[in-house]
């Protein structure tokens, strides 16, 4: 193993890993001057007059009559602040809450998931506020002030979990700026908002090498926060903010250039981080043109607008959700208009009309509201069609014919992969996500959990021996990244569409996995060989009622048929679990095919 956690150092980069060792040996020696800081207490008020305009469209009811956490979970709200150190799950308060943020350790399971402490003081009730009082609502602008002075009076600069993380005091200035630009108060804001911003960035400036080493959208996030909030203060006579705005536009466009490929596939290997990802740049966008700021680096519009076409191509239309593979937090930075968390349909829209300059769900009326409470007009230009297409930087093949989508994942890590997914394959019909991935659930579980959601186990291709593809070295890392070792390139004829992708392991395991995708049926070939004992083939299926009839699975629509040339040692229906929301898990069906033999797997799966 210390083999295997060399290796995958050198995989991390080393200048990636020497940055996060500086900056955990700074916290520990008390030489990062971030631990030196302090600031004065702002007070009422942080937001002026909200002027109604009853010609917006609606807006959700969100910290309202009630707090969907993780944007799922129903909280119960009234017009008084939350406890911010409140777990409402367990009812449970931490109590490190006048403690330095540097001291807090970041997970503490017999506790409560810090996450849930988070999720309050990302402020994005402010972006509801803000909209209840645009519609008329008398009471929006008390309890938004009010909610904020209590927010910083019960989390005084830089003391207690809430301030322990870069990137959450990044979304807080984020959310407070969109407040701003949706109230009109950009041009003159209230001072305490602008000093509540500049308390923030001081957090977030000594810190960002930190977050520049996760190569995720901690970067992002900060960056933008720092180039959004630097501008803002810079425009309002803060002369020593501009040094903030020229680090976050320099930063954006470094990490725009390294954590988003040529084709547009994110370091993170997940829907909904690439959501967050391609929604704080839309942000950044609006921003700049806001205040009036030189376009970025013509490299950051063309990694923007293919990331946007990416993220497009994976959605199912009819629902506007997407396969569920990656790291999933329930991170959403623009709840705006009224749709199901999962509906990634409205970002699409954004993120198009700003950085392709086309329309793309104008048939959609919550992505034609969000642009109207942004103020941007749709462009006349529509997208052409989502067709099949491969994205090889990031290992994504996306089949499409019809009614039907069928998402390949196959291994092309040039970040670290949160999960062990390799040859993962989703399936959608009519909007029905057929064969589908666990999510991730918790980062802050049981070690059983956690290595459930994100382990092989929790994706539908094979398992060797028991083990995961890949050797996990912490909570958040695995080791001896798979490669590709073969392609069958993407062939689109009249009959089908066709992909396969394969890899050996590091044990001399081999996966060759090979899709056909016809019209009302989807062929998937298995090539299996090198293991020792045991390969279990999994097919994760939608919770409806499935009936097993020889080496085939029914249900009233659909059916997957397998045959084998070799023995099928077990077939069985077995109980899994599927997470869509985080923290939020539910049963499902899955189907597993267990075989002692190299073998070559067929199975159709049909629908009608």
């Amino acid at each position: 193993m210390i083999l295997v956690k060399i290796r995958t150092l050198f995989l991390l980069g080393l200048r990636n890993v020497a940055r996060v060792l500086i900056y955990r040996l700074s916290i520990k020696t008390k030489i990062n001057p971030v631990l030196r800081l302090k600031a004065d207490i702002p007070h009422l008020p942080f937001f002026f007059d909200l002027t109604p305009d009853l010609t917006k469209p609606k807006a959700p009811y969100f910290w309202t009559r009630r707090a969907l956490y993780f944007g799922f979970h129903e909280v119960c709200v009234d017009a008084t602040p939350p406890c911010w150190h409140n777990d409402p799950f367990k009812n449970v308060t931490i109590s490190n809450f006048r403690n330095d943020w540097w001291a807090i350790p970041d997970f503490e399971t017999n506790v409560t998931d810090i996450k849930v402490i988070w999720e309050a003081s990302r402020f994005d009730w402010v972006i509801s506020f803000v909209q209840r009082g645009i519609l008329g609502d008398p009471t929006a602008l008390h309890k938004l002030n009010t909610w904020i002075d209590d927010w910083i009076l019960n989390n005084p600069p830089y003391k207690g979990a809430n301030w322990k993380c870069g990137q959450e005091a990044s979304i807080r200035v984020i959310h407070l700026a969109m407040g701003a630009l949706l109230s009109n108060q950009i041009a003159k804001p209230c001072l305490s908002l602008l000093s509540l911003i500049e308390i923030h960035l001081k957090r977030i400036a000594p810190t960002i090498d930190y977050a520049l080493g996760q190569n995720n959208n901690h970067g992002t996030s900060e960056a933008a926060a720092l180039f959004i909030g630097g501008g803002w203060l810079a425009t309002q006579g803060n002369v020593s903010a501009k040094r903030w705005e020229t680090l976050g536009r320099r930063l954006l466009e470094d990490r725009v250039e390294q954590l988003i490929s040529p084709d547009g596939s994110f370091s993170q290997y997940s829907l909904n981080y690439h959501r967050l990802m391609m929604d704080t740049l839309s942000i950044v966008e609006l921003w700049r043109r806001k205040l009036n700021r030189p376009r970025f680096d013509t490299l950051f519009y063309q990694r923007a607008c293919a990331a946007a076409v990416w993220l497009d191509h994976m959605l199912d239309i009819e629902s506007g959700d997407g396969p569920n593979f990656g790291a999933n937090d329930g991170a959403h930075l623009l709840p705006i208009v009224d749709t199901d968390y999962r509906d990634y349909r409205p970002s699409v829209h954004l993120s198009m009309t700003l950085f392709v300059g086309c329309s793309r769900y104008n048939e959609q009326q919550a992505s034609k509201e969000l642009l109207r409470w942004l103020g941007l007009v749709p462009p006349t230009l529509d997208t052409s069609v989502q067709r099949s297409v491969v994205y090889s930087d990031g290992g994504y093949a996306v089949l499409r014919r019809e009614r039907a989508l069928a998402l390949l994942r196959f291994p092309r890590f040039r970040f670290k992969p949160s999960q062990s997914d390799a040859l993962h394959l989703d399936l959608w019909v009519d909007g029905l996500n057929l064969l589908r991935d666990a999510g991730s659930y918790s980062y802050n579980s049981s070690s059983d959990l956690m290595h459930y959601f994100s382990g092989t186990h929790g994706h539908n291709t094979v398992q060797f021996d028991g083990r995961d593809q890949m050797p996990r070295i912490s909570r958040f890392l695995f080791g001896d990244w798979l490669k590709t070792n073969w392609i069958k390139p993407l062939l689109i004829s009249e009959k089908n569409d066709t992909f396969g992708a394969g890899y050996r392991d590091r044990n001399g395991v081999s996966h060759k996995r090979l899709l056909e995708l016809h019209k009302n049926h989807l062929t998937v070939t298995d090539n299996i060989s090198g293991f020792k004992d045991k390969a279990i083939l999994r097919w994760r299926l939608a919770p409806v009622l499935w009936e097993l009839h020889g080496l085939t699975a029914r249900s009233k629509r659909y059916s997957l048929e397998i045959t084998s040339n070799q023995p099928i040692d077990r077939f069985e229906l077995v109980d899994g679990w599927e997470s869509l929301y985080y923290l939020h898990k539910t049963k499902l069906p899955v189907l597993e095919l267990e075989t002692h033999y190299d073998a070559c797997i067929t199975t159709i799966i049909r629908w009608t």
